[in-house]
């Protein structure tokens, strides 16, 4: 999803090859100690609100009730709208797409949602999508394939703004409809078939286009409730969903309650109650969790990885992701290509991945390690010698004379440690001066998209496991491109390696896009594929871990001594 999802947002969520469900009962003895300074007093260290307000953590039934925490309240629930892991995970746990992803098998796969089959011409250009009988919506009503019409039509017209309407301009006049050139909707290839089935007509065949349709911008829509509600349609009162929980309550700056979805289609959660704690500070995270207040502690604080790990209740988890530094190429700091290739060249990913000692990935390929068309011998390595002669190159000699640069990050721990030592090995390696600008994380989007940023931190999570995914987030036409960088031939190249079934010519025509990127233009600054760490309790049984990252509710269990 998406900015860590998605941004894929990479706020913190990630997976690892200790994938698949959480089966195994854990042992009940680490659930409250942790190692050394760890083990706190909770009504020492909470803040005041919490000490004051207990019964918020704890007046609920726990057999029925799932305790989790998110460091940010959800920038939107609107799904045509959110492009954040915070605002993906309570969406797809309300609202499902036609297509699900399917973590059983080896290779990530599809299985049927809200589509109870789909077929496709021999080409891949004409897809046909055949719904459930089935689903209704928590109001009542029958799901109508005029619910995906308004979606798909709502994602695309111009007047949404949506980040992520890129993802439909495979059909055939999606892009001319989001950038204006055609005013009726009706000429956009997507149409309602003589069965009641959504056919979509393609520009050219795209073998994975299921994929994309787990994403929830794609998700059907109710026009009529937006229409009468307007703004305040993702409220608890107004908003109608149909997966397998529904929102139930909304507390500002302190939590989300779900609920289970008694009109849901497919198998019936076995937890009735989902309760999102908005904690923004990691280490009260994991207080509650050791005082049993909460079910899982994630993010850890790297400093603490060391006795963690050893903890029976830890897991990790590996995802198809990267964490990279971006470049506001019109900034004037920044718009000569020598001087990001020079910053590129001064900074040693090793240095960082040993600092957080998480076991995170170096990697210096756009297209994160597990995915087709990695390439580890792509992109610009650390390199201080070289640093220097690009900095001599520009005019400067006196290297006092660098212009100063902000570096820019959301709120984190972990965030402000990659950034401080980026900020030491500049100045260290090639003289530049650097100062660290950090934001929360609402005010941090709204300035990546307004461009009022210089060198910026950023993730992405993978929302399909193609490489595709990550190739097309720095296209012109994308929205999720914060750094402002454009260039024709690098477009031309994802676009035609999209249509190319995977073989040595797609892997050639990614190489050719990720050089221009990484080497030549230097738009773009990769460092890590992200190892996440989290602490279970042993009363939670089948938490999903999987390298999408998809944490979805409905298969959880609780499992009380």
């Amino acid at each position: 999803m998406k900015l860590y999802r998605s941004g894929l947002n990479f706020q913190h969520d990630s997976h690892s090859r200790e994938s698949g469900n959480l089966q195994k009962k854990q042992k009940n003895s680490n659930r409250i100690g942790i190692k050394g300074t760890l083990v706190i007093c909770i009504s020492f260290f909470l803040p005041a609100c919490f000490v004051k307000k207990q019964s918020f953590y704890t007046n609920h039934d726990l057999k029925e009730t799932f305790r989790y925490p998110i460091l940010s309240e959800p920038p939107t629930l609107d799904w045509s709208k959110s492009t954040d892991t915070t605002s993906s995970l309570l969406i797809q746990n309300i609202m499902e797409g036609l297509t699900e992803y399917d973590f059983s098998k080896k290779h990530v796969q599809l299985k049927p949602a809200l589509a109870a089959r789909w077929t496709s011409t021999e080409d891949k250009k004409t897809w046909s999508f055949f719904l459930r009988e089935d689903v209704l919506w928590t109001d009542g009503k029958k799901l109508s394939p005029n619910d995906f019409i308004s979606a798909w039509e709502r994602l695309l017209n111009p007047k949404t703004g949506s980040e992520y309407a890129y993802f439909l301009f495979p059909i055939k006049k999606a892009q001319e409809y989001n950038q204006g050139l055609i005013k009726d909707f009706k000429e956009v290839g997507v149409r309602i078939g003589d069965q009641g089935e959504l056919i979509v007509e393609l520009k050219k065949g795209l073998f994975y286009f299921p994929y994309l349709l787990t994403h929830p911008s794609t998700f059907p829509i109710r026009k009529d409730i937006i229409n009468q509600k307007k703004s305040l349609w993702t409220s608890p009162q107004n908003i109608v969903t149909l997966g397998p929980y529904k929102l139930s309550r909304w507390d500002h700056d302190k939590a989300l309650i779900l609920t289970k979805n008694e009109t849901y289609y497919g198998q019936k959660p076995s937890i009735k109650k989902v309760i999102l704690y908005i904690i923004p500070d990691e280490t009260t995270i994991m207080n509650l969790y050791s005082g049993g207040l909460l079910d899982i502690a994630r993010p850890l604080l790297s400093r603490d990885l060391p006795f963690l790990k050893k903890r029976k209740d830890h897991y990790k988890n590996s995802s198809l992701s990267l964490y990279y530094y971006g470049f506001n190429v019109s900034a004037d700091s920044l718009k000569n290509p020598k001087m990001r290739q020079a910053i590129a060249h001064a900074i040693s990913r090793e240095e960082i991945v040993q600092l957080l000692n998480r076991g995170d990935k170096v990697l210096k390929s756009w297209i994160p390690e597990g995915l087709f068309a990695y390439n580890p011998n792509l992109g610009l390595g650390f390199k201080p010698k070289k640093a220097k002669e690009l900095i001599k190159q520009m005019g400067y000699s006196d290297t006092s004379k660098l212009p100063k640069i902000q570096i820019f990050y959301n709120s984190s721990t972990d965030h402000k440690m990659i950034a401080e030592n980026i900020q030491s090995q500049l100045k260290k390696n090639i003289g530049l001066n650097v100062e660290l600008n950090s934001q929360e994380w609402k005010t941090y989007l709204h300035r990546l998209k307004t461009k009022e940023v210089e060198l910026f931190r950023l993730g992405w999570l993978a929302d399909y496991p193609d490489p595709d995914n990550f190739m097309n987030l720095m296209a012109s036409f994308s929205d999720n491109n914060h750094t402002g960088w454009k260039n024709k031939r690098f477009d031309k190249l994802i676009l035609q390696a999209m249509t190319t079934e995977d073989g040595p010519q797609r892997k050639k025509l990614y190489d050719q896009a990720q050089k221009i990127l990484l080497e030549e233009e230097t738009a773009v600054f990769p460092i890590f594929t992200t190892v996440s760490h989290l602490l279970i309790s042993p009363r939670i049984k089948n938490y999903p871990l999987n390298v999408m990252s998809y944490i979805l509710f409905k298969n959880i269990e609780i499992v009380e001594d």
